[in-house]
């Protein structure tokens, strides 16, 4: 599977600088969510670096994982520290 941009969502807005907090979800394993550059469009959605994201997946393996935005690139996609799982 591959990044499907509807399945992401700001759940949580915040003024100013503070983090927003995402909600998203897909068939992905954390891997492959947390790879550079996942999120093709996360400039355009308003993200920014230390917004926490949580991520679910929805078939196999079923769970959660939370991640924080650690980088949004000049093209526009951005990236995701690794899965806290614990």
């Amino acid at each position: 599977m591959a990044y499907v941009t509807a399945q992401w969502n700001c759940v949580i807005p915040c003024v100013g600088d503070q983090p927003k907090v995402w909600l998203a979800y897909g068939t992905d394993i954390h891997t492959a969510v947390d790879a550079a550059d996942f999120i093709e469009d996360g400039a355009a959605k308003g993200m920014k670096i230390n917004d926490v994201v949580i991520y679910v997946k929805t078939t196999a393996t079923v769970g959660a994982t939370t991640h924080v935005v650690t980088a949004v690139t000049a093209g526009g996609a951005a990236s995701m520290s690794p899965a806290i799982l614990a």
